[in-house]
């Protein structure tokens, strides 16, 4: 199995990329959804958030009431110490579900499987990886998008991108490089273009050559 280790920073674009490759056959592993999944109130991090950060982080006074992950993430994008106490929770949940998630694709002899994950390289994945795409855009796109598509304030959209490491960071790990600042047909054409160079699906189809 290809595995291919998405990232960027947040409001890249990272979604639309992940899209088109599944589009195109590959099978997607969306981190973000995980941490949903693992937050959940039934899920394995629920309990440890809760008794961290207290009933302040929760949508409503009562047991078993969903996370505000708005409150959360401005609680602990402001103060890099809490950030690593949540991220001490949920990073190594996260990363067995992931595990799990890659044995069934191997069993299932996927051809290739995508990571998506924000905290890729500072999570060790590119290890596992057999190439690294990062997608990238303007701040002002980013800043946009937050507001316009996640609802956030200026003020809490500015926190979150400057809770990050700047985009040559992850760039300096790249194989592809995805520009997402221009049209989606622009985007498009780049993945596209990078998926037709994967090895596993030149081979695939050189093999379909010779036998015709």
């Amino acid at each position: 199995m290809y595995l291919i280790g998405l990232t960027g920073n947040i409001a890249c674009g990272k979604s639309t990329v992940v899209a088109m490759l599944a589009e195109l056959g590959a099978a997607v592993c969306d981190a973000d959804a995980v941490v949903h999944d693992v937050q959940a109130p039934a899920g394995p991090a629920y309990k440890p958030i809760v008794a961290a950060f207290g009933p302040a982080v929760l949508t409503a006074q009562q047991p078993g009431a969903p996370l505000d992950r708005a409150a959360l993430g401005r609680l602990v994008f402001a103060d890099p110490a809490q950030l690593t106490r949540l991220e001490a929770i949920v990073h190594p949940l996260v990363r067995e579900q992931i595990q799990a998630w890659l044995q069934a694709q191997i069993a299932a002899k996927v051809p290739v499987a995508v990571i998506d994950a924000i905290k890729l390289i500072e999570g060790g994945w590119t290890a596992i990886c057999n190439a690294v795409w990062v997608v990238t855009s303007t701040p002002e796109q980013q800043l946009r998008r937050l507001i316009e598509t996640r609802g956030m304030s200026v003020a809490d959209a500015q926190q979150r991108i400057a809770a990050q490491p700047p985009q040559a960071a992850k760039l300096a790990h790249a194989d592809v490089v995805i520009d997402n600042s221009g049209t989606l047909a622009a985007t498009r054409a780049q993945v596209e273009q990078a998926w037709r160079a994967i090895p596993t699906l030149v081979s695939q189809e050189g093999e379909h050559h010779d036998r015709a």
